[in-house]
């Protein structure tokens, strides 16, 4: 059972990576032959994210906080995935002109000064943070945006897509039981 994602057998797979790969699909980037990096090598999302894009014929490396130069080995990437769970951490450097970047980081800031340094004075997330005190931020810092072919947004990128790929888990799972399986 352990190895049925490595295997590409498996029928249940980790939500978020797999909307990742939904919203590359859908959004038709290419994966045989791109070079695809993914930061971050956690059990639910790093290593999880990495074999899918493996089982699409991308090539993939995993980083993590240890790779030395991150911002060089990540700027090679044409599918770039951000998933180290730290606010705006991937900049400018780390991104290859026209590469597809999704950012599966989710952290609610409440740190003023982080905000003012991450968005312009009037700007809607601006705006938004002095409402309610705090917003979600992904791993992607927002300049990324002027450099990237496609950025996936935070909030309402791969949450989505992740919520409805448990449904359809959940699903798999009451049929395979209901199956003796």
């Amino acid at each position: 059972m352990r190895f049925r994602l490595v295997q590409n057998r498996d029928t249940l797979v980790s939500c978020t990576p797999l909307g990742v790969i939904e919203l590359l699909s859908r959004s038709g980037i290419p994966f045989a032959g791109a070079n695809a990096v993914v930061i971050g090598r956690s059990d639910i999302v790093g290593k999880p994210m990495a074999l899918l894009l493996l089982h699409r014929n991308a090539t993939v490396t995993i980083c993590h906080s240890r790779t030395v130069d991150l911002p060089r080995v990540a700027a090679t990437a044409d599918i770039l995935v951000a998933a180290i769970g730290r606010p705006a951490f991937v900049t400018r450097e780390f991104v290859k002109p026209g590469a597809a970047v999704v950012d599966v980081g989710t952290t609610q800031v409440t740190d003023r000064a982080l905000v003012e340094r991450l968005f312009a004075a009037g700007s809607k997330r601006r705006d938004a943070f002095d409402r309610r005190g705090s917003i979600v931020v992904g791993d992607v810092h927002p300049e990324v945006a002027e450099m990237a072919g496609a950025l996936s947004p935070v909030p309402g990128g791969v949450g989505p897509l992740t919520i409805a790929l448990l449904l359809r888990n959940t699903l798999a799972a009451a049929q395979a039981r209901a199956q003796g399986g």
